[in-house]
């Protein structure tokens, strides 16, 4: 038994906007999967779930973003100087804003979507070479080596590059982003922003998935979701996630 990462789920007052800038950023396409709920997804062949991309859905809430920085966001690969460059002019163009959170002088240039999500445009890197354009979902974390241990037995991922201050998992198959876990001072003052969504596989248990969990260290959360086909927890620092029911075949 396991899960696999499918979806960056991200809360914004106007669902739309902020998924069709996801998709004109990421040269996806965008679809809604309901009121209030816009997916952001790859074209062509692609068929969710798959680990060649873990898609965006954007979901519709009251609350607008607090001035606090997302504990996650989302790393951008590029494959030269002059793509990074071009990107960054592209994604202006689209609504996205420079923000500083304090980092200083970094070949990365540091953006926010149009409600405010933080999310980096990174240097050219070997290692993002074959990501496509999510290089890396990237969560702050006090223990790395802790979020590895739960996030490594919680998904069929692999767990690569451990130390005190970093940790980076990728699909088994090697293919798609990475979810890296970064030791920062900052603790959880407001509910997540931006989260990762969990699916089962086909046949698998729902329920025993998510008791698998609660053994890892998991806890409920209750945002307010009432009688939801899918399970809202927090890993052992607060992060929030969801435990999909699938809503396509895979």
């Amino acid at each position: 038994m396991a899960l696999r990462p499918v979806n960056v789920n991200m809360k914004a007052l106007d669902e739309w906007v902020v998924g069709r800038f996801w998709a004109q950023a990421l040269g996806w396409e965008v679809s809604s999967e309901g009121p209030g709920v816009t997916n952001v997804e790859p074209g062509g062949d692609f068929t969710w779930p798959d680990p060649a991309a873990i898609c965006v859905d954007v979901v519709i809430v009251p609350e607008a973003k607090t001035p606090a920085k997302n504990r996650a966001h989302i790393d951008l690969a590029t494959t030269s100087a002059a793509h990074q460059a071009e990107l960054i002019a592209r994604l202006k163009d689209l609504g996205a804003t420079p923000v500083d959170i304090g980092q200083g002088d970094v070949p990365w240039t540091v953006l926010a979507d149009p409600e405010g999500n933080e999310f980096c445009v990174l240097e050219p890197r070997e290692i993002y070479r074959d990501t496509g354009p999510i290089a890396a979902v990237v969560i702050d974390c006090v223990d790395p080596r802790a979020m590895a241990r739960f996030w490594g037995e919680a998904t069929d991922w692999n767990v690569h590059e451990v130390t005190d201050q970093h940790a980076r998992l990728r699909s088994a198959k090697d293919v798609g982003p990475y979810i890296e876990f970064l030791r920062t001072p900052d603790v959880k003052t407001v509910p997540d922003r931006v989260h990762i969504d969990l699916l089962p596989y086909t046949g698998d248990d729902h329920e025993a998935e998510v008791a698998r969990l609660y053994a890892l260290g998991a806890h409920d959360l209750d945002l307010g979701q009432g009688d939801v086909p899918w399970k809202c927890l927090t890993d052992p620092e607060d992060h929030e996630l969801c435990v999909l029911a699938p809503r396509r075949t895979p």
